[in-house]
This record gives structure tokens, sequence and C-alpha cells, in this order.
């Protein structure tokens, strides 16, 4: 089967003043049509410059991108089309109305008298409103949902999602979802990278992580769910944790957050709790999540997945 999306030993420097930065380090990465996909992963690991060697707005040092089989340099126009992009960036041409952004944008892929699906983009995306608005005159989530609508005009069938959701309200997030998520259903390839991990461990099938421009981790996602502790015991409090307890914790703000991997060990997290007078309130025993794994694996607490680049 053709990959909708495949990077092959896709490496990327920079030179600068402090000599060479090594952006990506030999990715090599298929995913298959139709699928949700995650790409995970710090700032600065590399993810936006991955997503802008596709688009062919960066060229790599080395190695080979294509969408739909389409090399991103030797066949562009292709491969462009063939693509819908949501970048991070709010960027918009403050001339123009909504409908004719979306329009002109249709145009640029040759792309005529859809008016119909605009129609149906701006309706799923909460826009129809504003359709004859001014882009200047929209809030920046309303801008927000304009890129998406960009990206989708042409009907791609591969969208890449860069960041989608930052910053922006609730509503638009779960409009967003409900939007991507049927074209996910009718057969659209989606690639997302989102810091938001909750959102990924709801949408995506299978997920990458990078750090430092490598790839370390690559699995479906209930298996790499699978891979961790299966308890997470979660309470707040105000006092200072016992040195034990501390070296293994995750604490955010009052929040506390211990792995465990059966009953047995959360008692003797408690016990160890009750012996040094912490106070506890909240507590609360759930499952490990992918913000848990991600934690593991990026500081080296846990082994890189020993899948392939290839779906399954």
């Amino acid at each position: 089967m053709q990959a909708a999306i495949a990077f092959r030993h896709v490496s990327k420097t920079y030179q600068g003043a402090r000599g060479t930065l090594r952006a990506l380090d030999a990715v090599s990465l298929e995913i298959a049509p139709g699928e949700f996909f995650g790409l995970l992963g710090p700032n600065g690991a590399g993810k936006t410059t991955l997503i802008s060697i596709l688009a062919g707005l960066t060229r790599a040092s080395t190695g080979t991108a294509t969408v739909m089989g389409h090399d991103v340099l030797t066949d562009y126009a292709a491969a462009r089309k063939s693509l819908g992009i949501v970048p991070q960036e709010l960027v918009f041409d403050p001339f123009f109305s909504v409908r004719e952004t979306l329009r002109i944008q249709s145009g640029y892929f040759g792309v005529k008298d859809n008016d119909a699906w605009i129609d149906e983009v701006l309706t799923e995306l909460g826009l129809a409103d504003k359709a004859g608005a001014n882009m200047r005159q929209l809030s920046g989530g309303m801008k927000r949902r304009v890129l998406v609508a960009q990206a989708l005009v042409h009907r791609p069938p591969v969208i890449v999602l860069d960041e989608p959701t930052a910053g922006v309200d609730v509503e638009l997030r779960q409009t967003l979802w409900r939007f991507i998520a049927r074209l996910n259903r009718e057969g659209h390839t989606v690639l997302l990278t989102t810091h938001y991990l909750e959102e990924a461990e709801a949408l995506c099938g299978r997920i990458a992580m990078l750090k430092q421009g490598r790839i370390v981790a690559l699995d479906r996602t209930s298996a790499l769910l699978a891979g961790t502790a299966s308890t997470m015991l979660r309470f707040k409090t105000d006092d200072a944790l016992p040195p034990a307890l501390a070296a293994q914790a995750r604490v955010t703000g009052r929040i506390v957050q211990l792995k465990a991997h059966d009953a047995g060990e959360v008692e003797v997290h408690l016990a160890a709790l009750r012996a040094a007078g912490v106070r506890v309130e909240d507590l609360e025993i759930g499952r490990a999540d992918l913000e848990d794994v991600f934690v593991e694996i990026m500081s080296g607490a846990r082994a890189a997945s020993p899948a392939s680049g290839s779906p399954p």
C-alpha cells in the first residue's frame, strides 16, 4: 500500500554562529492512508521542521519526503495539492472577507465552483455567520477557524494540523475535532502535532515521539499506554514529600502524581505519606495516561519503542 505520508532518512542541519545545529536526524516514518497519526515532542524537537519539509517550505539536508507518493521536491505541485496544512501562526490577508479568502485559496489549487463545499466547511466550523466579514474584524479564535477552513477548502486527502488548538477556547476545540474526526472516517489521513496530550490520546491511533530531532518512540497509542505503570495515584497537598517519594513524583502546583504498578504499591505509597505526616486532599486512583508515557520517555526512564516506522 502506498503511504499517505513518507519520510525516509530525513535530516536537517543549520549552520550558525555556534556551529552546526541538527534539527532532524535521519527520521524515517510512514503514515498509511486513513490514519489519524500523532507527532509529539517538546518545543524544539523538530516537529514543525518536519512539517515544513513536507509542505516544501524547507528543504531537507538529506533524505526524501512524499505525500500520496509525490515527492515534495521533484513533484511539488501534486504533493502540495494533496496536502492541507493548518499552521501554528495566524497568517491572513486583511483585505478580503472570509468567503473571498476561501475562494482565493481554492483558486491556488485550481478548484472552481466549489461554493457548496465552502458553505459546508463554514457551517461545520461555526463560520457561516462570518462569511461576509472582513478578516480584520475577526477575533483570534475565528481567524484560527478560517485557517482550518483554508486547509480543507480543496478537499486534500492528507490533513496536517500543527498545534491547531493552541490558545483557543473549548468550543472551537470541540467543533474542530468533530469535523476532523468526520473527515478521517471518510478516508482523509490526519497528522496532528499538539501539546494537549489528552487530545492525542483520544484521537490518534498511532503516535511518534520526537526528541532532539530523533524518533524515540513509535507505536500504537494503546501499546504505548500499556507499556507504562497501569495505576496512577493522584492527590493534592501543601506539604513537602519525603525524599524517596519526591524522587519519583510528578508535581504540578499542589497536584502530585505517583506511579504504582499494583494495589500493593499504592498501599506502600500511602503508608509512606502517612509516616511523613503529609496531609492529602482529593485522593484518587486512576490509570496512567499519555502524559505519563510522554514524561517517562522524554526523561529517559523508559526505553524507546522497538516499533518500525511503517504502519501496522
